[in-house]
């Protein structure tokens, strides 16, 4: 006894049936690799491009506005401020405070260190010999780093009294 099974038509005709268009095609996985890293070359050269043309910093800022910084400078001078703006030269500081070491003439004590006669105290810009406004346009490359300070810390409790 034989059994036939139906015969299914060979040839192109089978598989136009089945045939995915070639415009519809996924890329393959060698395909989505490509296309991501062309993504991420695309957003680094608009980053670089907006940088460049702006001058400024882009993204979103560290700087709390509403909080005073600390300015540190590479000849060992910090400054306590309000960082205003940014480029990619200067950093503007304005409402300007900085350390004043205040020194006695004649010590007291002829055996205590001369360190000892030494007291710290903070400065507004603006009272000095030459008469600086209340903003400072500080070279970037001067600048080493820079702090948001806390509205409890001792700096910002000494300006707050400085300015009742």
């Amino acid at each position: 006894m034989e059994t036939h099974s139906p015969q299914r038509p060979a040839g192109p005709a089978q598989n136009h049936a089945f045939a995915v268009p070639q415009s519809k095609r996924r890329p393959g996985p060698l395909g989505w690799v490509a296309l991501g890293l062309s993504a991420v070359i695309l957003a680094v050269l608009i980053f670089f491009s907006l940088r460049l043309l702006t001058g400024s910093e882009i993204g979103p800022s560290t700087v709390k506005a509403n909080q005073f910084q600390a300015v540190f400078l590479t000849n060992g001078q910090v400054y306590f401020g309000k960082i205003k703006s940014q480029s990619k030269d200067t950093v503007n500081l304005t409402d300007i405070y900085y350390l004043q070491v205040q020194q006695q003439v004649q010590p007291e004590d002829k055996n205590k260190p001369a360190q000892a006669d030494q007291q710290l105290s903070l400065a507004k810009l603006g009272g000095e010999l030459h008469g600086p406004e209340d903003s400072m346009f500080i070279n970037r490359d001067q600048v080493l780093f820079w702090e948001n300070l806390k509205d409890d810390g001792k700096v910002v409790q000494a300006i707050k009294n400085v300015k009742k």
